[in-house]
């Protein structure tokens, strides 16, 4: 496909998570993780159902946000691969916005300025990540080593907190289980967080081409009878049609996505908060709050990315009329002047992302999710 925006590793692991268009590794993928996370669901919302009522209401808590945690990871998959059509087309417009890049020494500065900001981006929401992954398992084994009661391998905490089927009566059972929960956990964050690199890497490339746009209509000179002025001005309109297409793709892909992550993420950020919180006066609040703390900013921060996509996308799109409005279209002959006229009315409807259609992301919108939260946490330290 030659040169992209998406990084090496965003690639590699759209291919591991059967997520890439049309190579026949797809089907393999997909068949494991279809068995992976539905064998995991199935253990880990029965010791949801089967421990309602338990005492430990701090541990349930994180009983149900690990499980839900999947759970979005789960529908994610779903979603990207009913859509994967889409996802295709978004790729081809791409690899083309690549190759006419290559026709203007500006166009390729902002590519490219464009490419290397979306794969810093991705490197680090993804090493959070994976620190996160780490440290929720040391908190785990730390809160084990701390409690003179879990001697016993039976009595001891796994790292996904799960009603298995058989009990675990040896050290040998215990450690392949812990084993085999943290390259299931590892897995999922790390698909978890490519996610949300994808949609970062798109908004940046779509921005991309916004800022190219208004770059294009700001030199725009007076247009004359001379063939390579309308063809110039022809080209424009036709970019800001291909930048509203690529935005509307963007929008389908993610849209039922955000919609669920949005609700998910509000109880998953309510649940880590009482847990912090009913830890302060608890005798492991070290290993608890290793375990819990960067688990519950990586939730705010994936919360945070979608909003900010959505504003920052919302933000740039109305930044076309206004370059639109600073051109000489004044200067022009009636029929090229009402063409800009028409982008400028077009460019009043901003382009953004919606959470299922409903309601625009936007950080208004994190803050209202932020605010949620800590209700919720309110109502639970009062009842409990």
């Amino acid at each position: 496909m030659g040169r992209t925006t998406l990084s090496r590793l965003v690639r590699f692991s759209l291919h591991i998570y059967g997520i890439w268009p049309y190579v026949p590794s797809t089907v393999v993928f997909r068949l494991y993780w279809i068995i992976a996370l539905s064998t995991a669901q199935v253990f880990q919302y029965r010791y949801v159902v089967m421990n309602i009522h338990m005492d430990d209401f701090s541990k349930y808590m994180d009983g149900v946000s690990s499980a839900m945690t999947s759970s979005l990871f789960y529908i994610k998959l779903i979603i990207l691969w009913i859509y994967q059509p889409i996802f295709y087309d978004l790729l081809q417009m791409m690899s083309a916005d690549w190759q006419d890049s290559t026709l203007n020494r500006c166009s390729s500065r902002v590519m490219i300025d464009g490419a290397n900001l979306a794969r810093r981006t991705s490197r680090w929401i993804i090493g959070m990540q994976v620190v996160a992954v780490f440290l929720y398992s040391a908190g785990v084994l730390a809160a084990n080593a701390n409690s003179p009661e879990t001697l016993e391998p039976y009595a001891r905490d796994l790292i996904l907190t799960m009603e298995l089927p058989f009990n675990i009566s040896t050290n040998f059972i215990y450690t392949t289980v812990q084993s085999v929960q943290f390259y299931h956990l590892f897995l999922v964050a790390c698909g978890i967080t490519n996610i949300n690199s994808l949609l970062v890497t798109l908004i940046i490339h779509v921005c991309g081409q916004i800022d190219i746009l208004r770059e294009s209509l700001t030199k725009i000179s007076k247009c004359t009878a001379d063939s390579t002025d309308k063809f110039t001005l022809r080209s424009l309109i036709i970019k800001h049609q291909r930048i509203i297409i690529f935005a509307e793709s963007i929008e389908t892909l993610f849209t039922y996505i955000a919609f669920m992550m949005l609700l998910s993420d509000t109880i998953i950020i309510c649940c880590l908060g009482f847990i912090i919180v009913t830890s302060l006066n608890s005798p492991n609040v070290a290993a608890i709050l290793v375990k819990s703390v960067l688990y519950y900013i990586t939730m705010n921060v994936e919360a945070f990315i979608y909003c900010f996509s959505g504003e920052h996308l919302s933000a740039k799109s109305k930044m076309i009329g206004s370059a639109a409005y600073d051109s000489l279209w004044y200067d022009f002959p009636v029929k090229e002047s009402r063409t800009i006229l028409f982008l400028i009315v077009r460019s009043q409807k901003s382009l953004t992302i919606t959470s299922g259609r409903i309601f625009d992301l936007s950080l208004e919108r994190f803050t209202s999710v932020v605010k949620a939260s800590l209700s919720y946490i309110s109502v639970l330290l009062a009842m409990y």
